[in-house]
Parts: C-alpha cells; sequence; structure tokens
C-alpha cells in the first residue's frame, strides 16, 4: 500500500507524479519518476533515423555560467533554471518565451557557486533551492512567487532550537534569519505533499566562486569558510513550513565503529590508535561535520523511504579533527518519508580523505534474487569508480561493480610529504552528473571522470598533519561512458571521451542513450555497444543532463549547452531542442 499522509487527500498531481514514469509525453521531475531511471519509452527517434536528428528550436538564455540545468516539461511547457537561480518558461514544442522569473541575490559572494540542477514541480508551482540559500516557489502559470523562505539552521545540535524553526511564519523572518544560511544546488523533489531539498558546499573551507574564476585547487586548500553540518530538509508544498530535518552527521555515534577496513574489506590507512585518543577532544567534530547533499534524491513510496548519497566530512584538509568514521559521510542514506527517521545506511569510504562521497542520484530497480524473487534494490554510482548495489529495503550490499574508471593499487591511499597522485581523484570517478537504467537491456549507464588527483601531506603550525590537494598539470584527463549489468556488477561496454564527462546520461526505448560531452558535443550511441551513432557540436560544454518528450505527437530531445566553469569547459547559454525534421 502507498504510504500517502491520510491527513491529506490524494491530489490529481500526486497521482501523475507517482507514475511519472510512465508519463512518457512529459518530463514530470529530474529522473523522470522517484526511481530516478532516466529512462524514456519513446521511440520515435531511434538507430535507423538518428541521423537526421537536429535542432528544432535554440534558446539562449542571456545568462553565462555553469550550466548545468535538468528541464522539466509539464503539458507542452518546459520549465528551467539558469546560473544565479533565474527561471525560465517556454514552449516545449517551438522554443518561445513564456515568462522569466529573474532571481535577486540577497548574497552577492556565493559560497557554492551560481549553478542550479532544476527544479520540481506540483499542484501548478514549481520550486527551487537557491545559491543564497532560499527555498522559493513559483506559480507554474506565470512565475510569480508564492513563497520564499531562508534555508537555515541553528547549528547548535539542541533540537529545541530546530523545534522553534517548525513555526516559521513567512511574515516574521527574524528569527531565521539569525540562524546559519545554507546553499543548495540540486534540484527538488516533492511528494505527498512535502517538498525534500538537501543542502551542498558544507564539506570545504575554500569558496567556489574564486575556484571557479582560479583554479579548481582551491578547493583542496584551507579557506576561509568553516564546516557546517548538512541536511535533507521536508517542506509543506502549501506553505513552506518545516516538517522534518535529518542530519548527515550524527550528534551520537559520529565516531561508528573506527573502521579498518570498508565493507568489502579494503584496507585504510588510518592510524586508529590515536583516533581514540583523540575522540574525546575533538567530539563535537559532528557540528562541523559536512556530507553534503549534491542530487535529488530517489523515492519508494510503497516501502515509504527516501534515498540519497552523502559528500565527503568536514574538514577535508585536517581530518585529525574528526577521529573516527564520521557517520554519516560518504554514505547511502534510507529515510523514512513521513519522519525523516533514519532506516538504514551504508557507509562507503569510513573517515573519508579522498572525497569518494555519492554525489549521483540512486536508481531505484528490480532484481531477481537467487531463488527466482523480486528484488527491490537501488544503483548507486560512486566518485570512488564502483557502481553499488544494495537492497532497498534493508540496506544489505548485493554486490559491488566492476570498476569503471582506472584506480590506484592499493585503492585507498594515505598521502605523503613528497605528494602522489591518486586515481580516482575528488572530482570522480561518477560526480554528480546522473546515470540511466533501461529495463529492457538491464544495464546502467554511468557518465565518469578520470581525473588524477594531487594530495600532499603538510604540517600546520601546530605541527598536525593536513592534506592538501590539487588537480595537477601534465597528467591524462578524459571521461568514459560505461554500460554495468546490476545484477553481477560486469562491466558490458565502456565509450571514452577525451575530457572527462560531466553531463548525464539518457537511455529510450529505442535502444539509445543520449549524453553530452565537455568539448561540446551532444551524442547518441548504441545502448547494446556503445557505438557512436549520432553527433551536434553545440559550441559549449554539455555539461547537463538531456531529456526527452512529446509535444504534438512529435518526439524532443532537449540539453543544456553552458560548459562547466570549474573545469574550465567553454562556456554558453543555449538550450537546443532536438527533433526529426517533419
Amino acid at each position: 500500500m502507498l504510504l500517502i499522509n491520510v491527513a491529506r487527500p490524494l491530489l490529481a498531481d500526486d497521482v501523475r507524479l507517482l507514475a511519472a514514469h510512465r508519463d512518457h509525453d512529459n518530463w514530470l521531475t529530474y529522473g523522470h519518476g522517484y526511481a530516478n531511471q532516466r529512462y524514456s519509452a519513446l521511440d520515435d527517434i531511434n538507430k535507423a533515423n538518428i541521423k537526421n536528428l537536429a535542432p528544432a528550436w535554440i534558446f539562449q538564455t542571456g545568462i553565462v555560467g555553469t550550466f548545468p540545468t535538468n528541464p522539466l516539461v509539464v503539458d507542452g511547457v518546459m520549465y528551467l533554471t539558469t546560473p544565479f537561480n533565474h527561471v525560465i518558461a517556454l514552449d516545449a514544442g517551438t522554443g518561445a518565451l513564456l515568462w522569466r522569473y529573474a532571481h535577486k541575490l540577497v548574497e552577492e559572494k556565493l559560497c557554492c557557486g551560481s549553478h542550479s540542477r532544476g527544479l520540481a514541480w506540483a499542484e501548478g508551482r514549481l520550486f527551487m533551492i537557491t545559491a543564497d540559500a532560499r527555498l522559493i516557489a513559483l506559480e507554474a502559470s506565470t512565475g510569480r512567487v508564492v513563497w520564499d523562505i531562508p534555508v537555515v539552521d541553528p547549528m547548535t545540535g539542541d533540537p529545541a532550537d530546530l523545534a522553534a524553526l517548525e513555526h516559521f511564519d513567512p511574515k516574521h523572518r527574524e528569527a531565521f534569519d539569525r540562524a546559519t544560511r545554507f546553499a543548495g544546488n540540486m534540484a527538488p523533489v516533492v511528494h505527498d505533499g512535502k517538498v525534500f531539498i538537501g543542502v551542498s558546499g558544507t564539506g570545504y573551507s575554500a569558496v567556489l566562486a574564486d575556484a571557479e574564476q582560479e583554479s579548481a585547487s582551491v578547493l583542496g586548500k584551507a579557506g576561509v569558510r568553516e564546516g557546517l553540518r548538512a541536511f535533507l530538509t521536508a517542506y509543506s508544498v502549501s506553505d513552506g513550513q518545516l516538517l522534518w530535518r535529518w542530519y548527515s552527521t550524527a550528534a551520537t555515534g559520529w565516531e561508528g565503529e573506527f573502521s579498518a577496513t570498508t565493507a568489502f574489506g579494503d584496507p585504510l590507512p588510518r592510524d586508529l590508535t590515536r583516533e581514540r585518543a583523540d575522540a574525546a577532544k575533538y567530539r563535537e567534530a559532528w557540528k562541523t561535520g559536512g556530507g553534503s547533499i549534491y542530487s535529488s534524491p530517489s523515492i519508494d513510496p510503497e516501502l515509504g523511504m527516501i534515498y540519497f548519497g552523502t559528500g565527503n566530512a568536514s574538514p577535508g584538509h585536517a581530518d585529525y579533527q574528526r577521529p573516527g568514521d564520521n557517520l554519516y559521510t560518504s554514505s547511502i542514506v534510507a529515510l523514512e518519508i513521513a519522519t525523516g527517521k533514519l532506516r538504514w545506511y551504508h557507509q562507503l569510504v569510513p573517515h573519508d580523505i579522498w572525497g569518494y562521497d555519492v554525489a549521483s542520484p540512486p536508481v531505484l530497480i528490480e532484481l531477481t534474487g537467487d531463488a527466482g524473487q523480486p528484488v527491490p534494490a537501488l544503483a548507486a554510482a560512486s566518485k570512488s569508480g564502483w557502481v553499488y548495489v544494495l537492497d532497498r529495503r534493508t540496506g544489505k550490499v548485493l554486490r559491488r561493480s566492476q570498476a569503471f574508471v582506472p584506480q590506484g593499487a592499493p585503492m585507498f591511499q594515505r598521502p605523503t610529504q613528497d605528494g602522489i597522485n591518486i586515481i580516482p581523484g575528488a572530482a570522480g570517478g561518477a560526480n554528480w552528473p546522473p546515470a540511466a537504467f533501461n529495463p529492457i537491456t538491464g544495464l546502467v549507464y554511468v557518465p565518469a571522470t578520470h581525473n588524477p588527483t594531487h594530495y600532499l601531506l603538510k604540517r600546520d603550525a601546530a605541527g598536525h598533519s593536513t592534506i592538501e590537494l590539487s588537480f595537477p598539470d601534465g597528467v591524462e584527463r578524459s571521461g568514459t561512458l560505461s554500460a554495468i549489468s546490476p545484477s553481477d556488477g560486469t562491466l558490458k561496454w565502456q565509450l571514452k571521451t577525451d575530457l572527462p564527462l560531466v553531463s548525464g546520461a539518457l537511455a529510450t526505448a529505442s535502444g539509445l542513450v543520449f549524453t553530452g560531452e565537455s568539448n561540446g558535443d551532444f551524442i547518441a550511441v548504441d545502448a547494446s555497444d556503445g557505438k557512436r551513432l549520432w553527433r551536434f557540436a553545440t559550441g559549449a560544454g554539455v555539461n547537463a543532463p538531456p531529456v526527452t518528450y512529446r509535444v504534438n505527437g512529435r518526439q524532443f530531445v532537449a540539453v543544456a549547452a553552458g560548459g562547466h566553469a570549474l573545469f574550465n569547459f567553454p562556456l554558453g547559454d543555449a538550450v537546443i531542442g532536438f527533433a526529426l525534421p517533419k
């Protein structure tokens, strides 16, 4: 039975969202349904005619910057976000502008970048978390602001302080404004009258805007910001009321079991004797422990659970300040939808010092067990270069895939005073770009990065060992699109690209997989073997996930081509709708 709030009647949009994965004329959620499979049964565009695919319309937003937006399409209208959280509505068939919401920043110096991965839609509204720490509801028909609340937290660890925020009145925001603000870049998800958002940027001390202007290596050094405590929050769709909040760092038990290995037995280079001795000294490290939530969660309405990955622990450069396993960072997490109560977690890398977290949305799939019984599972691609397959009912690990990017041997290494290059690096592996799953082929398609990172052990003024990372020049960087079987973990095929693949995947029933390349090419490949079948040069890095939909009987594939400032992929401002000639 579906776990819908009994105090709230089931609305028409609830029904639509529950069936979004079957509504192939539209693209109603970030991952085309709560399972985040990014699969469409549309097959008008196929292997036989893909050579004829061409732009049907191009819309230029006028806003240049990192542009990873995932458009939504609802009844012929496309909704998308731009850098700096402007929102645009287009005619999805022609690209004609319908309306534009111009966001006014309350903070000019953005800690965590200006990019936005998209919106959620429900009940005639659009929902967006912003780079300047606001959760905004817009009227979908006009772009008019319905409500606008700051995303804040008392940062005290006292439940009573959070309870005071549960009764937020948008007309009296003084108490909220006195609390710590949190940035967000993910696309929200709406279910059962709740809008879910996670916060980002809590795991590094530098300012992302500085890194975009100088070098990505800035993020690997000590900076001006202190760590924060990340969280996932459920708000009321109707009025923005805070319903529950779950934190990525445990107020009690943060140290965990002081694990010497990962769950798969990989040795971790830790001084556990010293960590245990320092635990009392740093007992409050969880208050600034990081654990950012970068991408849209997945939802199983039947089990009543919401699933997502968490980021690395903070401070990354000074892990001596956070002895223990640092629960629940670098983990896959399942919560109760109704209450936010933790149901289970699986920590991929205890006491992570490399940034091997889970930034890509988990994909919910159905597998067949040893006795032939159905197994509800999830597949999560990680920065460490493996896809983890878990039973989503219990969190039991079913398997770990073959590696889809090069890995060092040994896999987990402690930096040295001379410095070492470690692969995968802090950018992955699989970063935030979403994977896709095709139920016909039974394969997960994972975009990923090969980007070695230099880790250097240094001493601070007090004599403590600290870690500084950078992205060195003169090393090979590339990307991979990998087809992986979650049933047995095998790598079926792999396509390599000249630059890191920072985009997202889309699978269709016609046996195509679409993705974008950082050099500006938008491509379609054969889902069975990875052979390139089509490409279009957009002129800017395609660093956003594609979507597909149908308007007046015509199938479109749309993607943003706007590049990525942090990695110096060519910038632009275009959204392109592709279709076959009429």
